[in-house]
C-alpha cells in the first residue's frame, strides 16, 4: 500500500494490527489518515459543490455508515449544475497578474520600498466569470451537496483533521473492507509518498474478472447470488468495481483486458472452511422490456454534447443512452424502431 500525498510518516501500526472503517491506518505530518471502504481511490480534490462521481459515492457511503447525516442525494439520471472556473484570457484583453522589476511604494522618509507588487498587464481589467455545466448523475455516482460538505466538516472535526469541507488525495485510504497489517515498510520519518505497508482483507472476498462492457452495468451495492462448490447458493453484494484494466498473466497476446469486481457474501460463515475455490457469481440485472439496443461502436459524439447514431440511409439521429451490456447500449431517439439499420465501427 502506497501513500497518496507528500509528507512525513509520523506513526504506523504494528504488524498484525486490524484496522476498520474510520480508524487511522497511519499518520502523516502528525495527522491521521483514516480507512474508508470502497473500490475507487481518491484521485482528485472533492471540494466544489455539485461535483459528481463514484469517488463522491465512496465518501457518502462511508460517512453514512459511520452515522453522519449526509442529506438527500439526487437520483440516477438527475441533472445538477456545476461551476467551472474560467481562467483569464489575455487575448481577450482580460487582466492577468504580473510583477514589475522596479520598487513600488515608499517607506517613511520618502525612500522607495524594497518590494514588488502585482500589477495588471496591459488591456482593460475584466474579471473572469465562472461558467456552469449541466452534469447527469450516473449509476453508482453521488453528488457533493451542501449537506454532504457539512457532514465532511463534522467528520473532519471528530477525526482531528483540518475542518475544510474538502477531501484531498491522500487524506484517507480506500480499501474493500477492514484490513490486517501484514508488514510495515515505511519507518517513522520516511516520506509518505512511497510504499508504506502490506495489508490483506480481514474477511474473505470473491473477485470476478469482468469485461469493461459488462462492468459498466455493475455498481457497488448491487446484489449477487454466489453458487458455491457444493452447489449451495449464498447471497452477497458488490463491494468494489475496479477501474484499472488488467490482462491475465500467461494468457498470451489475444487475452482481453478485464476489470476486477469484488464481491462479499452476506454471511461470511458460508465460506469459513474455504481458503480458495472457484465459484459462480450471478449479478442481479434490471430488465427493460421492449428496449432498443445498438452496438456501442454505433455511438457518435455530437458537437453540441451527447450522442447520436448514423442511419444506414443517411442522417444523424440524436439519442439518449441507457444500459450498456455485452457491447450493446440501450438507445431512444426520434425515428428509431426495431430493425432500423445504423452505421457502426467494424
Amino acid at each position: 500500500m502506497k501513500g497518496g500525498r507528500d509528507g512525513v510518516v509520523t506513526w504506523s501500526p504494528k504488524p498484525g494490527a486490524s484496522v476498520k472503517r474510520g480508524k487511522q491506518l497511519y499518520r502523516v505530518d502528525d495527522r491521521p489518515v483514516p480507512l474508508f471502504y470502497g473500490g475507487l481511490p481518491l484521485f482528485r480534490t472533492l471540494g466544489e459543490r455539485n461535483m459528481v462521481g463514484r469517488d463522491v459515492r465512496v465518501v457518502v457511503d462511508n460517512l453514512k455508515a459511520m452515522g453522519y447525516s449526509v442529506g438527500f442525494q439526487p437520483a440516477v439520471g438527475a441533472k445538477v449544475t456545476q461551476i467551472v472556473p474560467q481562467a483569464a484570457d489575455p487575448a481577450r484583453g482580460e487582466a492577468t497578474p504580473s510583477t514589475t522589476g522596479e520598487p513600488q511604494g515608499t517607506v517613511k522618509g520618502g525612500q522607495p520600498a524594497d518590494t514588488k507588487v502585482a500589477v495588471p498587464s496591459p488591456g482593460p481589467s475584466r474579471s473572469s466569470a465562472p461558467t456552469t455545466v449541466r452534469v447527469t448523475v450516473g449509476k453508482g455516482e453521488s453528488v457533493l451537496t451542501a449537506r454532504l460538505i457539512a457532514a465532511i466538516k463534522k467528520w473532519q472535526k471528530a477525526s482531528g483533521l483540518p475542518v475544510t469541507g474538502k477531501v484531498e488525495v491522500g487524506d484517507l485510504i480506500v480499501a474493500t473492507g477492514a484490513v490486517r497489517v501484514d508488514s510495515v515498510t515505511a519507518q517513522i520519518g520516511d516520506s509518505a509518498s512511497g510504499a508504506l505497508m502490506s495489508v490483506t482483507p480481514t474477511v474473505k472476498v470473491i473477485t470476478v474478472a469482468a469485461e469493461p462492457a459488462d462492468a459498466d452495468s455493475i455498481a457497488q451495492g448491487d446484489n449477487v447470488t454466489v453458487t458455491l462448490p457444493d452447489e449451495k447458493e449464498a447471497p452477497g453484494k458488490v463491494i468494489a468495481v475496479g477501474t484499472a484494466l488488467q490482462t491475465p498473466e500467461g494468457s498470451g497476446g489475444d487475452a482481453k483486458p478485464t476489470l476486477t469486481v469484488t464481491v462479499a457474501l452476506d454471511d461470511a460463515a458460508a465460506v469459513s472452511k474455504l481458503d480458495s475455490a472457484a465459484v459462480q457469481v450471478d449479478f442481479e440485472a434490471e430488465t427493460h422490456a421492449g428496449a432498443l439496443a445498438v452496438p456501442v461502436g454505433a455511438l457518435t459524439a455530437l458537437q453540441e454534447g451527447g450522442y447520436g447514431v448514423q442511419l444506414a440511409e443517411g442522417g444523424l439521429v440524436a439519442v439518449k443512452t441507457g444500459f450498456f451490456v455485452k457491447g450493446l447500449v440501450e438507445v431512444t431517439g426520434a425515428g428509431l424502431a426495431e430493425g432500423t439499420r445504423v452505421v457502426t465501427t467494424s
